[in-house]
């Protein structure tokens, strides 16, 4: 994805730097993870870490991020933790930031993880652009699983469920505090104990 946002930013006529974050994680636990290796040998030799000089030189920011339980992962934000002293200087301010991410599957965290990335931005003094969906395939809504079952099925589900125990009413406690039920101003007694 970061490849095609680089790709789209020079056909746009921009000049790009494409930067990752550092990895945090020791090579023992990377190298027990296919997918994880795999990326990381293969990015490791041909994309730079990002350091505070790539913000100060560029006039917008795309970042691209995989999602940790609907947040960006600790790498980067320990990388966005570091651009205080940029942030203090009003040096990221007035720039051009938008997040993209992607996830396995449909309800992720995709948009909790933006909008995290987005309160960076904010912060910072950014303008955001927000990213576009382009096609209608990517716009349709996932399918929910239950939408699936057959009225039978669904029947069969709720009859094996277990009912909730309903809770006996409680009659209303009276209020222990300086204030009386409807607002007769400020009553001038001891609260109740």
């Amino acid at each position: 994805m970061a490849e095609a946002v680089v790709k789209g930013a020079k056909e746009g006529g921009a000049e790009v730097r494409l930067r990752r974050v550092a990895e945090l994680a020791p090579e023992k636990v990377i190298r027990q993870q296919d997918a994880w290796r795999e990326h990381y040998e293969a990015t490791l030799p041909l994309v730079a870490v990002v350091t505070l000089d790539d913000l100060k030189w560029a006039d917008g920011f795309a970042f691209g991020t995989p999602i940790r339980f609907g947040l960006p992962p600790a790498q980067l934000k320990e990388f966005i933790d570091q651009t205080g002293p940029l942030w203090v200087h009003g040096q990221l301010a007035n720039n051009v930031a938008t997040p993209f991410t992607s996830s396995q599957n449909a309800h992720g965290g995709q948009e909790s993880t933006l909008l995290a990335l987005n309160n960076v931005s904010y912060h910072w003094g950014c303008l955001i652009v927000p990213p576009a969906t382009p096609t209608r395939s990517l716009r349709r809504p996932a399918a929910i699983p239950t939408a699936r079952r057959t009225q039978r099925e669904q029947a069969t589900r709720s009859a094996q469920m277990p009912l909730p125990r309903r809770t006996p009413r409680v009659p209303p406690r009276p209020i222990r505090c300086g204030w009386s039920r409807r607002w007769d101003g400020p009553q001038n007694h001891e609260m109740e104990r």
